[in-house]
């Protein structure tokens, strides 16, 4: 069961080199690493060419503009040929060497699963063995969605299959494209998940979906929409509990 595995990168020189080890250090063999940049103007091409060898012949890459970082992932699903997908942020790496491991051994004994999900951290970017904020999937529940629940999406891993049965990311969305497709998918299309219980990745804070009052506000605007799209009934009430959430999350990991 090969997995193939896709990082998005611009201007990421600062933070590749974690991503990339983790990557390296995976004890899983049968991967596909696919690297889509966006013509970055730092280090991380030459980045990626010095590490290209170290991936014995897994490693794809392309540096070309595009159209945002939706538009990106969906160039690296198009550019796969495993199994299963999953995404790697370029500021994020694995937890552990045993993440691919697990996610294939589970994928092959239960052969009717659509997806795999699991839990992630977060840490500051100059300290990253502090945990700030531990996000875990495990009370994850299909109808918790309509309050704004999702799997962590960096710990998301989906047959190659549902992409073509149910489309990619939608790139006219700025901040939570990533929200809009796990709807789709598994609260309107009920796919097939099941909960991994483990740290897959550890994610730097400051990132899109994490950077202040500005980013929650279009979140909720994009989070609105991808409801009303998917004629599944929420409002803002419903969707402002994860919160709550959300600051018990951080309490723990105090």
């Amino acid at each position: 069961m090969k997995i193939s595995l896709i990082t998005v990168t611009y201007n990421s020189s600062n933070t590749l080199t974690y991503t990339f080890d983790s990557v390296l250090k995976q004890s899983y063999s049968n991967i596909e690493y696919i690297i889509i940049d966006g013509a970055s103007k730092d280090n991380t091409v030459p980045i990626i060419k010095e590490y290209e060898p170290l991936f014995k012949h897994k490693l794809k890459w392309i540096s070309e503009p595009d159209e945002g970082l939706y538009d990106a992932m969906n160039k690296g699903i198009r550019m796969a040929t495993g199994d299963i997908v999953g995404i790697l942020n370029s500021d994020d790496f694995f937890t552990s060497s045993h993440v691919l491991q697990e996610i294939a051994t589970t994928f092959k004994k239960e052969k009717n699963l659509d997806a795999i999900y699991g839990d992630i951290h977060f840490v500051n970017p100059d300290n990253l063995q502090k945990c700030v904020r531990y996000y875990s999937s495990k009370v994850f529940k299909r109808e918790l969605m309509r309050l704004g629940f999702i799997p962590a999406h960096p710990s998301f891993y989906i047959r190659r299959e549902c992409f073509d049965k149910y489309g990619l990311y939608k790139t006219d969305y700025k901040i939570a494209a990533d929200f809009e497709f796990l709807l789709r998918v598994i609260y309107k299309q009920k796919i097939r998940t099941k909960y991994l219980p483990m740290d897959m990745v550890t994610m730097r804070t400051g990132g899109a979906s994490t950077s202040g009052i500005k980013s929650y506000v279009g979140i909720m605007k994009e989070h609105l929409r991808a409801f009303k799209e998917n004629e599944i009934y929420t409002n803002i009430g419903l969707l402002s509990l994860r919160y709550i959430y959300k600051i018990g999350e951080i309490i723990k990991s105090k």
